[in-house]
Formats: structure tokens, C-alpha cells, sequence
């Protein structure tokens, strides 16, 4: 006799921090208790666990995250499924991709796509799902008729993060704990915004705390955070920050952890704005925290692209933050974006300039090409090659060591990527 039903999780590294809030929301709901869930990490582990795993359930709903970088590997891997498996499977996309695309993600061989934040989204539609009743009046989704007319249900509210776990317990998949979401700067090729919301929410720190406790009984004391911007904890906009809150937080965290437990703040996976790098926001990472770097979102030398690009900060921001940083002893890694729509021969010149006198301080560069995104005000923008000025000076600086990042990568897929917005066609 079969069980019930399986929720099948493509576990990827990229996406597993979307899963995590997903799945620990799903634990805190009746729901979960009727279906069993499984994480594959790689394509090839996704296609044999299903062999195994429908000779035992009635019913197999596979969920599918992925960002717009992913889009061809994803649309591969639908297609092996889609043969192989035919209509046995039901499949769900989510996601920075399908929420920005729906029709696209559609078209790619999903049954539904769960627009925007998925946790309340989900749950519902688990429901459905497995009492096979009708799902179309649940906000979040988007589908094809019977009529396989597109259909959307309308964007739902968005959730208060002190509701849900950041990550499963039962399921034991820990990693980065999400402080908060929504970004108040609506930056023109970022879709963290449109997603996520400009108001920020953040995660009460009692309800942090609760869950740092349950990863110390469990020797997890490296603690890092995912948030779009370390030093805006606390704050009401997200612009003016909230030293006081924020040292609360980085105080109740250590007292937790210690004493051997390491706080990372404002490093891999979170970044910092360059004006909010100061003595008040530095002497908190000196104080509590262990890392030895800062991640600064720079992404220009030209003021102008700087504008254009809806960042709401000066040059001037980003060389204080730089000399601020290294006085603190800690290396500035500072982001810059290559390509950015309507840069021209000076746009590139004082973003070589400014890359420069950043090195000279004492900063690393991150090197990212420009990759226009749907749902974006940079969407139609077209992604070109990067310029060979920059990419001699890019070269040089990887050489010596002062430069590190994926930007050749990100340029091919970025042309792809404009192609598809552009055309429709993969």
C-alpha cells in the first residue's frame, strides 16, 4: 500500500536558504504531518531518489526555487522529467525567477508557480494539493486553466517574520538565519524590493534568540545572517540605523554563544550600504563580531550610473566607507557591477579610477557584470560584453591578487539572459 504524499525538494546550494525558511514554516502547520518530505542536492540524486520514491507514494509534488542564472539548467532538467515522468508529478516553481516571470516558468513544464514570499502560499496550497481540492482561490499563484489560459490569484500579503522558524528543526537544516526582509532602496537591477517588499520587516530578537539557543544545544555557534543590508537591523526605513537595536542583538547573540561561538556580521551572505559604514556600525563588528571583512555595495566609480541605477548614495560614501573600514582593520571586499545600462567610455574610466584609489587604500574588488532581471526596472535593459578596458584591468588586478568574482561567468549568461527577456525564447 502507498503512503501519502512526497514533497520532493531540489536542495541546491543556491536555493536551500529559500527551502529552509519554506520547510520550517511547513513544520509549523498540521499539514506537514501528511506528507513526507525528501532533499536532493544535484540533478542526478532528484532523478534517481523519484525512481525510488514513486514505487511508494500516490501522489509526488516536486518544489523547484531558482534564480534567473539558473534558468537553463532548470528548463534542461524539466524537460528529462517532463519525459520521463510525464503527468505522474506535480510541479511547483518559486523563487526570485518565477515570481518576476511567471509565464515564463510556465511555459517550462511547471504546473503552478508561487509568486513572491511562499510560506503562507505554500501551506495552502499543500493543502489542496493533497485533498485534491481546487487551489484557485488561494493568493500567490499563478497556473494555466483548463483552458490553458494564464491565470494569477493575485499577490498576498506579506508575512511577519516572528511567525515562522528561519530554518526546519525537525528537518535539521540549519545555515544563515534571516534577520530580515524588504529594502526600502529600490535599486534599477535589484529584485529584492519587488519581492520582498521597501518596508523593512525584521525578526523580533527574542525570536532569534530562541533559535540561536536551539543551534548551540547542537555545537552551531557560527552565526551568520541573510539580510539586504547588516546594518539596517532594527531600523524603521532601513535608511537611519539602529545602533542601539542592533547592539542588543549582537550583545544577546554573544552572551548565547560564547564561549567559543564566532558572530559574522556584514560578510558572506549579507553586504553592507557604504554610508551606513561608520565608527558607531564598526565598532559593533570589532566588538561582537569575528570576521575579518565587510562587503560593500559599491557598484559604480560613476556618480552618474550611480543615479541612474537608483543607489541613493555618493562616491564620497563608498571612499569614507573603504578608509573607515581598513582603519578598523578589516578588509573592505567592495562590489562593483560591470556593463550597468547606459555607461559610456568615462562612466569607465572613473570606475577604474575609483577601483584604483580603493585598492591603493587597502580594498579588494568583487567583480560582477551587469544581469538585467524580470520584474526589474533594468529588465529590458540589454546586457553586453564587458568592456575591454575593464576587462584588462580586472585581469590585472586578479593577478595581483586584489580582485576576485564570477563576472565572466555572469557576462555569458547575462546575454542569454537579455535575449530571453527581450524575445521570450530560450
Amino acid at each position: 500500500m502507498k503512503n501519502k504524499t512526497a514533497f520532493v525538494i531540489y536542495y541546491l546550494k543556491e536555493n536551500r536558504y529559500s527551502f529552509n525558511a519554506l520547510v520550517g514554516a511547513l513544520e509549523t502547520h498540521e499539514v506537514s504531518k501528511k506528507i513526507d518530505i525528501f532533499f536532493f542536492e544535484d540533478s542526478q540524486s532528484l532523478g534517481s531518489g523519484i525512481n525510488t520514491i514513486i514505487k511508494n507514494y500516490s501522489h509526488i509534488i516536486v518544489g523547484i526555487s531558482f534564480f534567473t542564472t539558473q534558468l537553463w539548467d532548470i528548463h534542461s532538467l524539466m524537460q528529462q522529467l517532463r519525459k520521463k515522468y510525464k503527468k505522474r508529478i506535480t510541479y511547483i516553481a518559486g523563487g526570485p525567477h518565477p515570481t518576476g516571470d511567471p509565464k515564463g516558468t510556465l511555459k517550462l513544464g511547471f504546473d503552478l508557480v508561487v509568486v513572491g514570499e511562499g510560506e503562507k502560499t505554500l501551506i495552502e496550497l499543500l493543502e489542496k494539493l493533497i485533498s485534491d481540492e481546487d487551489f484557485q482561490k488561494i493568493k500567490g499563484l499563478a497556473f494555466k486553466d483548463e483552458k490553458g489560459t494564464f491565470q494569477s490569484t493575485g499577490k498576498r500579503a506579506f508575512i511577519d517574520l516572528n511567525e515562522y522558524p528561519p530554518f526546519p528543526l525537525k528537518h535539521s537544516k540549519f545555515g544563515a538565519l534571516e534577520i530580515t526582509r524588504g529594502c526600502p532602496y529600490v535599486c534599477y537591477f535589484c529584485q529584492t524590493p519587488h519581492i520582498l517588499g521597501i518596508t523593512p520587516r525584521h525578526r523580533a530578537i527574542e525570536i532569534i534568540c530562541k533559535y540561536i539557543k536551539i543551534m548551540k544545544e547542537r555545537n552551531l555557534t557560527n552565526i551568520r545572517f541573510i539580510t539586504p543590508n547588516a546594518f539596517s537591523y532594527g531600523s524603521l526605513d532601513g535608511k537611519s540605523p539602529n545602533i542601539a537595536k542592533l547592539r542588543e542583538l549582537l550583545k544577546r547573540i554573544k552572551e548565547i554563544i560564547s564561549p567559543t561561538g564566532r558572530i559574522y556580521l556584514g560578510s558572506f551572505p549579507s553586504e553592507v550600504r557604504p554610508e551606513h559604514v561608520n565608527k558607531d556600525t564598526l565598532n559593533l563588528i570589532k566588538e561582537y563580531c569575528a570576521n575579518d571583512n565587510i562587503i560593500i555595495g559599491a557598484q559604480s566609480g560613476s556618480q552618474k550610473i550611480l543615479d541612474l541605477c537608483h543607489r541613493g548614495h555618493s562616491l564620497e560614501d563608498i571612499l569614507n566607507a573603504v578608509k573607515i573600514t581598513v582603519e578598523y582593520g578589516l578588509t573592505p571586499n567592495v562590489d562593483f557591477i560591470f556593463g550597468l545600462p547606459h555607461e559610456d567610455k568615462e562612466d569607465i574610466k572613473l570606475t577604474i579610477d575609483l577601483m584604483e584609489r580603493l585598492v591603493e587604500l587597502g580594498a579588494r574588488i568583487h567583480t560582477h557584470s551587469f544581469v538585467p532581471l524580470p520584474q526589474t526596472p533594468f529588465a529590458q535593459e540589454h546586457a553586453r560584453k564587458i568592456d575591454k578596458t575593464i576587462r584588462a584591468y580586472i585581469h590585472e588586478m586578479n593577478v595581483r591578487g586584489f580582485a576576485y568574482g564570477d563576472w565572466k561567468k555572469q557576462e555569458r549568461l547575462a546575454l542569454k539572459i537579455s535575449n530571453y527577456l527581450q524575445t521570450g525564447k530560450m
